[in-house]
């Protein structure tokens, strides 16, 4: 076995020696200077080459890994959202929306309901959606409303909970022409429940996506 020492001066060796641990060959001895010779008295020249540079790392060894690299395990799934000690009751009797907080009142609001033709469900359902100014389609043409906001059909704010088929029930504001509707507590909607702006934007912000709606009687 061969090692070599070298050292560099203003790009280029400047010595070279060698130091033997075990002869290379039975026939071959080497000395500590530039040349050797063998046994049979021929002199061998010892050349050194000097190495071509390395090339310099165009990234930091804690680059991000390409995509070949990239693992291929899916992530872990996310743990599911804890149930809300919230609820939202609509008693269809005294036309009134109801938030609750672990049984406890936190606010109550009058609402206009669905006509006797098109009533509101019956039922226990969660909140599916909620979406600022949603755009009203007719559920009789199909036509979608182009009007967004305050003035739309559906007013700036939408809490949809339940699906019939392509429509949805959801409680949503209501224009300032058809106001008069939920301050009477009307039964005029086509099953929606329809509240006033200040109302339905005060709920909205209260309750998530899967908070529980109570309809009852």
């Amino acid at each position: 076995m061969v090692s070599w020492s070298l050292s560099r001066r203003c790009g280029s060796f400047r010595s070279v020696s060698s130091a033997i641990s075990k002869p290379l060959m039975p026939n071959w001895s080497i000395d500590l200077g530039p040349h050797a010779m063998n046994r049979a008295g021929m002199l061998i020249s010892l050349v050194a080459l000097p190495l071509a540079p390395l090339p310099l790392a165009t990234a930091p060894l804690w680059a991000a890994p390409g995509p070949a690299s990239q693992p291929t395990s899916q992530p872990a799934p996310q743990p599911a959202p804890q149930p809300s000690s919230r609820e939202i009751v609509l008693q269809l009797g005294r036309r009134t929306i109801s938030l609750r907080d672990n049984g406890k009142l936190i606010s109550s609001w009058p609402v206009a309901i669905g006509s006797p033709g098109t009533p509101t469900p019956l039922g226990r359902f969660v909140v599916q959606n909620k979406v600022i100014n949603p755009k009203y389609q007719s559920t009789k043409s199909g036509k979608i409303n182009s009007t967004v906001g305050p003035n739309s059909p559906l007013g700036d704010r939408w809490l949809g909970f339940q699906q019939s088929g392509p429509n949805q029930y959801g409680i949503h504001g209501t224009p300032a022409a058809w106001s008069w509707t939920v301050s009477s507590r009307s039964p005029v909607t086509n099953g929606c429940v329809r509240m006033l702006h200040e109302h339905v934007r005060k709920l909205f912000d209260l309750v998530e996506v899967g908070t529980p709606v109570i309809v009852q009687r």
